[in-house]
């Protein structure tokens, strides 16, 4: 059983598909474990530190792919690299299939079965393979850390001779695990918290973290989330109502950090242009939901741009902004779900097509696209 690790072909990213330390438990599963030369070179893992962990390193991508049974990778591999792979080779990765229904066809083309680490299931047993859970985490914390870094105030309270510093008031939009994190990493740095969510489940866990929480009340019986956990598009009235309140409550904030994003759909619109211009002069916006379109439609992709006197920040890629960290979390969370697919017995592929971990990740099969949200 051969694996490779792909270098990224996205210049931006900085994370690699392996560590170490998910080198070694790989090869221990009776793997041979391939990595391409500078994999890990932006997450500060060498060649020589992969070589030393039992892998091989292997110059280009084209004598690395031709005979691997598994590729991991952190985004979708290049067309380029899907044609290179052997028929019934399989491809795990973060691949993105929203608005790009040809590149997935290629792996069909190719008879490549490909995994989409990001359609990962909501279940106990998967919490461990979770890769939205494990970088979502890293985003949450880093959102807040820039807008402390680019917001020209204290973050916390400070009583001083010469008078208080009064703290930093934070509103975070979305509570999902990336909301969360930024609840607590403001609460930590001193500043009063706020947030919202569709989700009446997510009350709760705002409020043990210290954060008050803001919301409209819905008549969706189902709580404003999917059976699997993710937030869901709701009706016009409750956007419409929700809006209302988002706008008064902006008005008194500091910093917001968006995190809101739809599965399968763009990111919906939840600071509009003139809630960014009722804002105090020198407040902050972080959109982390920019890569899928933005929660602000003021954002930009990549840039930091100021509107009036509002800075609205909309890096992308902000797990990779934690390269070292990100790395390590998205390489556990991929060599727990390798092991799900290999025989302990003889150490070959092979995979159940009743494990709903794989039925609810495999994006492709046999040559043909499978999963239900890209053949609906």
């Amino acid at each position: 059983m051969k694996i490779a690790v792909l270098a990224e072909h996205d210049k931006d990213e900085t994370r690699v598909a392996a560590s170490p330390e998910t080198v070694k438990k790989m090869i221990a599963m009776g793997c041979e474990v391939h990595v391409q030369a500078g994999a890990g070179a932006k997450s500060h893992v060498s060649d020589d530190d992969f070589a030393g962990a039992g892998a091989k390193i292997i110059k280009t991508a084209g004598p690395l792919l031709k005979d691997a049974d598994i590729v991991l990778s952190v985004r979708r591999p290049s067309d380029a690299a899907i044609k290179t792979m052997k028929k019934d080779a399989v491809s795990a990765a973060i691949m993105e299939p929203y608005g790009d229904r040809d590149g997935i066809g290629l792996f069909a083309a190719q008879g490549v079965t490909a995994f989409a680490m990001e359609y990962m299931p909501r279940i106990t047993r998967a919490q461990s393979m979770d890769v939205l859970s494990s970088q979502s985490n890293l985003a949450g914390y880093k959102a807040v850390i820039d807008a402390a870094a680019e917001f020209d105030r204290a973050m916390p309270m400070m009583m001083t001779a010469a008078g208080t510093v009064a703290p930093a008031r934070v509103f975070v939009m979305g509570a999902g695990v990336a909301g969360l994190q930024a609840i607590a990493t403001a609460r930590r740095l001193g500043a009063i918290v706020s947030a919202t969510d569709v989700r009446r489940a997510a009350a709760e866990q705002v409020e043990s973290l210290g954060g008050t929480f803001v919301m409209v009340e819905s008549d969706d019986e189902e709580g404003g989330e999917t059976a699997g956990g993710y937030a869901k598009e709701m009706s016009d009235d409750y956007k419409k109502r929700q809006a209302e309140l988002v706008a008064e409550t902006l008005k008194k904030q500091d910093i917001v950090i968006c995190t809101a994003l739809i599965p399968g759909r763009p990111a919906p619109e939840l600071v509009s242009k003139e809630m960014v211009e009722s804002m105090k002069p020198g407040s902050i916006i972080v959109d982390l939901a920019v890569e899928r379109g933005g929660n602000c439609p003021l954002s930009v992709p990549g840039k930091v741009v100021t509107h009036g006197d509002v800075k609205i920040m909309g890096y992308m890629n902000v797990p990779g902004r934690l390269a070292v960290n990100a790395s390590h979390l998205y390489a556990k969370n991929l060599m727990t779900f390798v092991d799900l697919l290999i025989d302990k017995e003889n150490g070959k592929l092979k995979i159940d097509w009743e494990d709903e971990i794989v039925t609810g990740t495999a994006l492709t099969r046999d040559g043909a696209i499978v999963h239900p949200t890209l053949t609906e």
